[in-house]
């Protein structure tokens, strides 16, 4: 997420550095939510919803912990993979693929995405449906809203009073993870509202109970972020301490988009990788493509990704988590 400078407090740290800066003291919990009341009704959400919504509103303190604390900013690369990639997960995708096989065909059909990359989302956002999360979505927006270190939330919080406003929830029955995140597919409210699917025409986009919406709600978000169907996620690739000094002298660092895509280099076609010395994992040489591919680097690990590879980090901006659904897609897709 993009931050903003604040040029006197820039200035004050320059001119008093031995100087700690104290954090902005925090407004009671009880203020927030009157300013939060005003700005609702300036935004056109209904005084019924506000006052459902928002009356006896408490802080859920869990939620700010778990917020410090996400694997995938607090795991290597390599840790996070083995505690997900892991023999069930890769065998419960593959079945349910196969008892799926119709529906994930027809929603194919219709998106573009692939079964595999359907089941593996899946598979990581709630372990294949299991686990939705039990935290109350406004509560959580709100808690996170209020810690005042991500102001995403606000604006999502926002988008899930509009989402009960509209009539397509109440608000008691948002559900999810501490962060917001609803339903199978662990949408924002934003993305519900952008991206979920009524595929099985009953009224009502539900991805917390159908999976014709589950799926086609996922496939409509991959589709509507630029993935390309037939194309790759990419590849894992093998990098000699030698290679990987030509790769730093040769090929920058992306400089724009959220931290993930900056930490990837611009995109080269797999020749200028190979002229590096890159190689496939296995050793073998790379295949002959003009298609252009980014560099993602673990600590072992290191991987050439394509743009269907951007779209993942539109569902989720974390190495860890794309480059996991796509090696999970890949192998259920064995």
């Amino acid at each position: 997420m993009k931050t903003l400078a604040i040029a006197a407090a820039a200035l004050l740290l320059v001119a008093s550095p031995q100087q700690p800066q104290e954090p902005a003291p925090q407004v009671p919990f009880e203020q927030f939510l009157a300013d939060l009341r005003v700005e609702a009704v300036a935004k056109g959400i209904s005084q019924a919803t506000i006052d459902s919504a928002l009356t006896g509103l408490e802080p859920l303190a869990v939620v700010v912990t778990r917020d410090r604390a996400q694997p995938e900013n607090t795991q290597s690369l390599d840790d996070y993979l083995s505690q997900r990639l892991t023999p069930s997960r890769i065998s419960n995708g593959r079945t349910l693929a196969a008892t799926h096989k119709e529906l994930l065909q027809r929603v194919e059909k219709t998106y573009g995405l692939a079964p595999s990359t359907m089941v593996s989302i899946w598979g990581m956002e709630s372990n294949y449906g299991a686990f939705t999360g039990t935290y109350p979505t406004i509560a959580a927006l709100a808690t996170l809203a209020w810690d005042a270190r991500r102001p995403l939330f606000r604006a999502e919080l926002f988008e899930a009073l509009r989402i009960v406003d509209s009539g397509k929830a109440e608000a008691g029955s948002l559900k999810g993870s501490w962060a917001g995140a609803m339903g199978q597919p662990q949408f924002m409210p934003s993305s519900y509202l952008a991206h979920a699917v009524d595929f099985d025409a009953d009224g009502l986009a539900n991805i917390w109970t159908s999976l014709p919406d589950v799926f086609a709600s996922m496939a409509n978000y991959l589709r509507n972020s630029g993935w390309q169907p037939g194309e790759r996620w990419g590849r894992e690739v093998r990098i000699t301490k030698a290679a990987m000094a030509r790769v730093d002298r040769a090929i920058p660092m992306r400089t724009g988009g959220c931290r993930a895509v900056r930490e990837m280099t611009v995109a080269r076609p797999l020749g200028d990788w190979a002229k590096l010395g890159v190689t496939l994992a296995g050793g073998a040489k790379l295949p002959k493509s003009s298609s252009p591919a980014s560099l993602v680097r673990g600590q072992n690990r290191h991987f050439l990704v394509y743009r269907n590879y951007e779209a993942l980090l539109a569902y989720n901006c974390s190495h860890s988590y794309a480059i996991t659904v796509g090696l999970l897609a890949d192998r259920i897709a064995k």
